[in-house]
């Protein structure tokens, strides 16, 4: 995701803060939606020189207390500034205000709740951390990569198990193959009129018809620019996840304007996005050739590129790329987004040309991923 320009008038609001808001709204500088974020970040950092006295820069703050946490900050200040300018908040926020109760505290860092906030915020300031700090940041993004390996071992599992097959019962309780009717009818003589309450004493649930595949290739390749965090870590989890699984080799390559591959630590998703390197520009095409060298049977290959596929390097080369993976009848999948909420923010008209190419485009969660996947693959 590309960061917007500002006008000269927004910088000088954000530069000088809130004593600034009259005249700059006099002139029509007005914040709102991103500027206004960008504030806010601003202010959480700086106003709190007026809690010590002091005022060696120019900005000024005034609008009280601010809910962020660092780890929110963290986030926000690597999704709404370019680069040089998130370098000189966190040194500002670690050297010149102290504020280290993620990357230098290891009583705060032991005492945290592991989540995917705090996650994200740990890798990305992960090279600011001491060694003796670095131990403590990995055991939080191992318990917080169980919790979503926990949860998309499931959904892999179950669309990886076959379809439901309302013929057939099984003695495998899985909630989405209840067989409502059958329980119903079998408990009705367990209803009470009076509290008008059904008494169910026995479940009834659906087989599933095995799928019985030969092995496919599934190469995840995934943009690692700062934008696309979300995307890398649950990129990291799926690949994990897939490992494991019958009939199905998987690849894991990271991009930016070069090219990784990370697929020897594909089975320690903890190690893998403790390596992953944020930032850069993005080369997309060359990730794309990169797979396709690693294609061994075309027809039984799904490539699935995870970008928000703003081309940094050869639009042209990139389509090109993916219309000779698609004529070789290799399945191809654009992945607008990757996290759990799977909010979607790319290039449409690149999108475009790349389902002009042969490619399927779309936003979708990891589990719906794991669907796709596996409906592609037990055609």
């Amino acid at each position: 995701m590309t960061v917007p320009a500002l006008d000269s008038l927004t910088r000088w609001r954000l530069v000088l803060g809130e004593a600034a808001d009259g005249a700059c709204r006099s002139a029509g500088g007005a914040l709102a939606g991103e500027t206004l974020a960008m504030d806010a970040a601003l202010d959480w950092l700086y106003g709190r020189e007026e809690e010590d006295g002091t005022r060696n820069i120019a900005r000024q703050g005034g609008r009280g207390g601010s809910a962020l946490t660092t780890p929110q900050w963290i986030n926000d200040i690597h999704r709404l500034f370019p680069k040089e300018t998130i370098e000189r908040l966190e040194r500002d926020a670690i050297e010149r205000y102290a504020i280290d109760d993620v990357v230098t505290n290891p009583d705060v860092l032991a005492r945290a709740e592991p989540n995917e906030t705090l996650l994200k915020a740990v890798l990305r300031t992960k090279h600011l951390m001491s060694p003796d700090i670095l131990v403590l940041a990995r055991k939080l993004v191992q318990e917080v990569v169980r919790q979503l390996m926990e949860k998309l071992s499931r959904e892999l599992t179950l669309a990886f198990s076959g379809v439901v097959d309302r013929r057939r019962h099984s003695r495998f309780r899985i909630a989405s193959d209840l067989d409502f009717r059958r329980v119903v009818k079998d408990n009705l003589k367990h209803y009470d009129p009076e509290t008008r309450k059904l008494t169910v004493e026995r479940l009834h649930f659906f087989a599933r018809n095995q799928r019985h595949m030969k092995t496919w290739q599934i190469i995840l390749l995934v943009d690692q620019s700062g934008s696309m965090l979300d995307s890398v870590i649950h990129s990291a989890v799926t690949a994990a996840c897939l490992w494991g699984l019958p009939g199905v080799r998987t690849h894991l390559v990271a991009f930016d304007t070069n090219v990784v591959d990370l697929t020897k630590d594909v089975d320690d998703p903890c190690e893998l996005l403790m390596k992953v390197q944020l930032g850069g520009g993005t080369d997309i095409q060359a990730a794309v050739a990169y797979a396709a060298g690693l294609i061994e049977q075309p027809e039984r290959a799904i490539v699935v590129l995870i970008s928000d596929f703003y081309e940094g390097a050869s639009p042209a080369m990139l389509e090109q790329r993916v219309a000779s993976l698609t004529a070789q009848r290799t399945l191809v999948l654009g992945l607008a987004a990757l996290d759990s909420e799977a909010a979607p923010a790319y290039d449409r008209e690149m999108a475009r040309r790349l389902v002009a190419a042969g490619a399927e485009v779309g936003a979708m969660t990891p589990g719906e991923l794991a669907g796709w996947l596996a409906e592609k693959i037990g055609r």
